[in-house]
């Protein structure tokens, strides 16, 4: 067994989630990256700033149904009509690499954190002309605060990846 299955196993039989990212054949990265038990959201939940650690992350999870139909939240996700969520905390906006932005996110020129996701979450339209995201956006601050904390829990945000380079046999 190679050295890199050996590892996929181990690290599959103790529970956590194995993506590979890059091209298959030539030298790419493997990340290694712990599912979070129930007990474990909440702390990362208590852990972020107010007022999203007071969130409610099964709200969070049922507000971003409506976001499930253009992204996804899963390291090494692939971009959809809208780009992955993973690590989109400390992001640039328009950064994600192979998603085709608008020229208004292109150009926005902020880094994504709580307060401004929680602008485009109100009403994309309205805090970023030009963009040609179609949400109509989220009115409740409660169900927006939900939802930034379910994000913020499951999209990386202050738990970093093990990364291990993945050599050919």
């Amino acid at each position: 067994m190679s050295r890199s299955s050996a590892l996929a196993a181990i690290c599959l039989s103790s529970g956590l989630l194995v993506s590979a990212c890059g091209p298959s054949g030539g030298a790419s990265k493997t990340t290694v990256e712990v599912t979070l038990s129930p007990a474990e959201k909440q702390a990362a939940l208590a852990s972020l700033p107010a007022p999203y650690n007071t969130g409610d992350l099964e709200n969070g999870e049922r507000q971003f149904g409506v976001c499930r139909s253009c992204h996804t939240i899963a390291p090494g996700g692939r971009n959809m009509t809208g780009p992955n969520l993973y690590g989109v905390f400390g992001r640039k906006a328009g950064s994600v690499e192979g998603f085709a932005y608008s020229d208004a996110v292109k150009a926005a020129g902020f880094v994504w954190d709580g307060a401004h996701l929680d602008q485009w979450l109100t009403n994309p339209r309205t805090f970023l002309p030009g963009t040609k995201m179609s949400f109509a956006g989220i009115k409740a601050e409660k169900d927006r605060v939900d939802l930034i904390a379910y994000l913020k829990v499951e999209t990386g945000a202050g738990k970093p990846a093990v990364t291990e380079p993945k050599t050919q046999p």
